[in-house]
């Protein structure tokens, strides 16, 4: 039984302490769900990569140990709605670490981001409940109602977004979806400003640590900047939001310092991750403007792991062309 590789075990546990911020964040503005969504996304990962080790004849423990399972756990109940459903996140995180991580080989082996191929599993298979958002922080018992059965009124917690309520605006300005529409706050959607402000706080811990380098981040955040500046078209009725608002509302940290940077499915090369991220905020925002989903996340990531093989051979053929 070998043991798993320090340098691997050490870089998940800063991720997983850089997620801190981030998940009290979303613990203080939704409720006890983003606890419950947490224990069951890390207890089905780590159950379903030791059935599965075991099944291919290896030894769980180092693998459990490794902190990969768990980090792929918490970015999952990160993006899940907190009051889903218990079935959805276990769920997510099965297809996650089975599909997504385990059907390539395991650790070191995945093309795709494993958290978001789970993640767009259950989005695109289960829409209505991926749609159960808090319109206040939820107890403990009524998270816990929410989480084993069927409330009996659902249009009390289920609320619209920002970024969905943008897509569906037929008729407010920018202002006055700002003033009345419950799901913005100052600049961006209301309580994901600051959830963003978290995340990106603990993205530049793990820059600072150099866990993660900064061209995948940079580049994500200069693509999405630069497409919602170019096409913000003011603040009329029909506008698709400003800059601001698409930087601070839905996932745009997680995916820009937790997602965007995913060691292997994400390139090596630096001029590659540069446009691996610059692509991905690209998608984010031609989705989240003109396609069937309010964010975007999942498919923009898992599109641009698809161009990675390309993007590395560019990036390798402009290097030895300047040298």
């Amino acid at each position: 039984m070998s043991a798993p590789d320090p340098r691997l075990r050490n870089a998940m546990g800063l991720v997983l302490l850089a997620c801190a911020p981030g998940l009290l964040t979303l613990l203080w503005l939704h409720g006890w769900g983003v606890l419950f969504n947490l224990l069951l996304c890390a207890s089905s990962a780590l159950t379903c990569e030791a059935l599965l080790l075991a099944l291919r004849g290896q030894s769980p423990l180092p693998m459990l140990t490794d902190g990969s399972a768990l980090v792929s756990a918490v970015l999952l109940a990160a993006a899940l709605p907190s009051l889903a459903p218990w079935w959805l996140p276990v769920i997510a995180t099965s297809v996650a670490i089975a599909i997504g991580k385990q059907a390539f080989g395991g650790v070191g082996r995945n093309l795709f981001n494993p958290a978001m191929v789970g993640y767009a599993f259950v989005l695109l298979s289960f829409p209505l409940q991926m749609n159960q958002w808090p319109g206040q922080p939820a107890g403990l018992m009524e998270s816990a109602q929410h989480l084993f059965g069927t409330p009996a009124h659902v249009d009390a917690w289920a609320i619209p977004t920002a970024l969905d309520g943008l897509r569906h605006n037929r008729s407010l300005t920018l202002e006055e979806l700002f003033a009345q529409h419950p799901g913005f706050g100052a600049i961006g959607g209301r309580g994901s400003e600051w959830v963003n402000l978290a995340f990106l706080l603990g993205g530049l811990f793990l820059w600072q640590r150099k866990v993660i380098a900064w061209h995948a981040p940079a580049g994500l955040l200069a693509g999405l900047f630069v497409f919602s500046l170019l096409c913000w078209n003011g603040s009329g009725s029909d506008s698709n939001g400003s800059p601001l608002l698409h930087l601070f509302s839905g996932s745009t940290m997680l995916a820009a310092f937790f997602i965007a940077t995913e060691p292997v499915s994400a390139p090596r090369i630096a001029l590659a991750r540069l446009g691996f991220g610059f692509g991905a905020g690209l998608l984010i925002y031609l989705i989240r403007t003109w396609g069937s989903y309010p964010d975007g996340t999942a498919f923009a990531i898992l599109l641009m792991n698809l161009a990675v093989p390309a993007l590395e051979r560019l990036a390798a053929r402009r290097s030895q062309a300047s040298a």
